[in-house]
């Protein structure tokens, strides 16, 4: 499928020797310096430390600024790793955007990743620092950043916002004067640097993706055409920070635009309504599964006057079957990911109906045409969806290593590759997605094999069992059952299982 397809402005690929993120920030900044550019949660003080926060882009600059300074001050180097484990705050994208600055790479990772794969991928990559908070909700990602970091050797910083941080951490401050930042190195293009590393599941355990500033710019700029989101956008997103889609139909979009960036830390109805109403949103992010709870509870009217909204379908093989969308406005545009390779964006149109991933939109195999679109889509001789385009990684991390353990990414002759999402052709030969890659696990955008989690299981005994069961809302969730063993929660979070594991062997509670 090519973006230039469904839209007038003849845009197919990034090009060659496109800008970075901060080029991208750095414009909008010189543009409306005085334009508000960052908008915390208005309810951030029931989930985390500090008052919510509304940033322009001169004080939004500023921050990045004194940021990078205060890494580099850690002795950090460019092209160093540095991991990100936040909440949906300004302090996640004012981090991401201040690690880019000082010319290293973001390694943005989810809250509810367990210790131990935490671990195993910071040590794939290399990373040689972490940036959390003191608490998200019940999490105390402080204390497990500790414990994380204890197991990567190469990590020598573990930095921190918030009150009553570990002993041990570096105090980022966002109010500090800015400070002198090193520029990177010249050299080469810079939009082809690597920019942020995310991390997908595979057989063989955790896979980093790599991607340069013009892949991230390629997905965000697909999501964005489809949106039709206009010049200075304001721009809802639920979506963590914490994925390639992620960073796709919320930060990118904002930078190509120019306009503000609202926040939402999902998840709270009544929170979104406040935050449209106030700010006027134009484009709402939010995970498709939420759509049909909020109409049946009429909680869409609150989203009336935005333009679009962009439901992010992290399980693609469900859109087929998802109601049509009967409202004239706002537009609905429906992301399907599939995983960290990419994602299909695609506007329902009249009808309502999911729009259909059809021929005359479908790639033909040839090496020739390989990054031409910004993504392209065909099937693969097993029945299932390759992906290719200026936004699908091609390389390992660390660069250079083919055969790095952490780069098990096939990509075929083509350019394709394989995402293992089964799909079928249907009676007008359009392609449609059917299952996720046999043995997956989806519980909201944290990806697992049931096959790895059964045997984390087992650390809380031998009789202990994990399965995966349908959700409304999160996609799938996880029960456990270890035979009436105690101490199961203390057992496996001492084994490093993420809260989502730990929650699955959660007895209630008698009131």
């Amino acid at each position: 499928m090519s973006l230039n397809d469904q839209t007038s402005d003849g845009l197919r690929a990034v090009p060659a020797g496109g800008p970075t993120l901060d080029t991208l920030f750095r414009r909008a900044a010189v543009r409306r310096p005085d334009a508000l550019a960052l908008v915390d949660p208005p309810n951030r003080p029931a989930f985390t430390d500090g008052a919510p926060r509304r940033l322009t882009y001169l004080e939004a600059d500023a921050a990045i600024s004194s940021l990078a300074g205060q890494l580099q001050g850690t002795g950090l180097q460019s092209g160093d790793p540095v991991a990100l484990m936040l909440g949906n705050t300004v302090e996640s994208v004012l981090s991401l955007l201040a690690v880019l600055r000082a010319g290293m790479v973001a390694v943005p990772i989810s809250l509810l990743m367990g210790r131990a794969d935490a671990a195993d991928a910071l040590t794939r990559v290399g990373a040689k620092a972490l940036i959390t908070c003191g608490r998200v909700g019940t999490l105390t990602p402080a204390t497990r950043a500790m414990d994380i970091a204890a197991a990567v050797f190469t990590i020598r910083s573990v930095c921190g916002f918030g009150d009553s941080l570990p002993d041990g951490f570096v105090t980022l401050d966002l109010d500090s004067r800015p400070q002198q930042t090193k520029m990177p190195a010249g050299g080469g293009n810079p939009g082809r640097r690597c920019a942020a590393i995310t991390f997908d599941t595979s057989h063989d355990g955790i896979v980093p993706v790599a991607r340069n500033h013009a892949q991230l710019i390629a997905g965000g700029l697909a999501v964005m055409l489809e949106s039709r989101a206009e010049r200075d956008a304001v721009i809802l997103t639920t979506v963590m920070t914490s994925s390639f889609a992620g960073l796709a139909v919320g930060v990118i979009p904002w930078l190509l635009s120019g306009g503000t960036l609202v926040l939402h830390h999902p998840f709270d109805a009544a929170v979104l309504a406040a935050q449209c109403e106030d700010l006027n949103c134009s484009i709402v992010n939010l995970p498709a599964a939420l759509l049909p709870a909020l109409a049946d509870s009429g909680r869409l009217a609150s989203l009336e006057n935005a333009k679009a909204i962009v439901a992010l379908w992290r399980a693609p093989e469900r859109l087929a079957q998802s109601r049509r969308w009967e409202h004239d406005s706002p537009a609905l545009v429906d992301i399907q990911a599939f995983g960290e390779i990419g994602l299909i964006p695609a506007r329902r149109d009249h009808t309502g109906a999911p729009a259909a991933m059809t021929p005359a939109r479908e790639a033909a195999a040839d090496a020739a045409g390989s990054g031409a679109d910004l993504i392209a889509f065909t099937s693969t001789a097993a029945g299932t969806v390759a992906l290719r385009g200026a936004m699908v990684p091609r390389h390992a991390y660390p660069p250079g290593m083919p055969e790095h353990p952490s780069a098990p990414l096939p990509v075929a002759s083509d350019g394709f590759i394989d995402t293992g999402f089964a799909c079928r052709r249907d009676g007008a030969n359009r392609l449609v997605v059917t299952a996720p890659p046999a043995g997956m696990v989806a519980v909201g955008g944290q990806r697992m094999f049931i096959q790895t989690l059964q045997q984390l299981a087992q650390q809380a005994g031998p009789s202990a069992t994990l399965a995966a069961f349908p959700d409304l809302f999160a996609g799938q969730r996880l029960a456990g059952s270890a035979g009436g063993a105690d101490n199961v929660e203390h057992l496996l979070a001492a084994a490093g299982a993420g809260p989502l594991v730990v929650d699955a062997f959660r007895r209630p509670r008698s009131a």
